[in-house]
């Protein structure tokens, strides 16, 4: 091959290709300048396919994260939409307990002041309003709880889908800055890639590990 002006391990490069396998196998072996220059060319696009392979890979990975990323942050909100309206819900039931809580309340001080012919039923009257209100109080404080237990998960997965939601931003920009590599053949752009994808999965990692 040393013939040809091209280095043995480039020419093979290019014996694979179809036209240059024609021309070498064509039964002339011209070594005219223009078809030599094919060769290189041919050669050397070769070897930047074969050395491009690797990054084409990692777009494909990077393409797989960002999905599950994505998936995971969309869960993530809906069970916080999901929560969100639980507390809402739970907070709405404690001030309907607290109002009927105050009506009774109300209703025995106008019993306290008001006379009855019976005293005996009104007192038995009393007892069943002070018992009432004794247990709005007992459930109030269980209901409150519970808002509190359900706002605090709730600020647990906001906390997630935004860990989330950068992951995914961290890892479409390493997907884009990846692709680079492709139309300007610099491996620095690759390089970058790799550590912005690194950022964006340990983000996402400890979103997953948020408690």
């Amino acid at each position: 091959m040393e013939g040809f002006g091209v280095p043995a391990e480039r020419f093979g490069v290019c014996w694979g290709a179809r036209k240059c396998h024609k021309k070498a196998t064509g039964g002339s072996m011209s070594s005219s300048p223009e078809e030599m220059q094919e060769l290189r060319e041919s050669a050397e696009r070769g070897m930047h396919e074969a050395r491009l392979a690797p990054v084409s890979l990692t777009m494909a990975i990077l393409a797989v994260f960002v999905a599950a990323v994505s998936v995971l942050g969309h869960r993530t909100h809906t069970e916080e939409i999901i929560l969100q309206n639980r507390v809402t819900d739970t907070w709405a039931y404690y001030q309907a307990k607290n109002s009927q809580r105050q009506t009774n309340e109300l209703f025995l001080d106008l019993m306290t002041i008001s006379e009855f012919k019976d005293q005996k039923a009104a007192a038995a009257l009393k007892r069943k309003y002070q018992e009432a209100i004794g247990a709005f109080a007992g459930r109030q404080d269980e209901i409150k709880a519970e808002a509190r237990k359900l706002e605090n998960e709730m600020d647990v997965e906001r906390r997630r889908a935004d860990r989330f939601d950068l992951a995914e931003s961290f890892l479409e920009v390493a997907l884009v800055v990846t692709s680079i590599t492709l139309l300007t053949r610099r491996r620095s752009f690759w390089g970058a890639g790799f550590v912005a994808a690194a950022i964006g999965l340990v983000v996402a990692l400890t979103g997953l590990l948020l408690h």
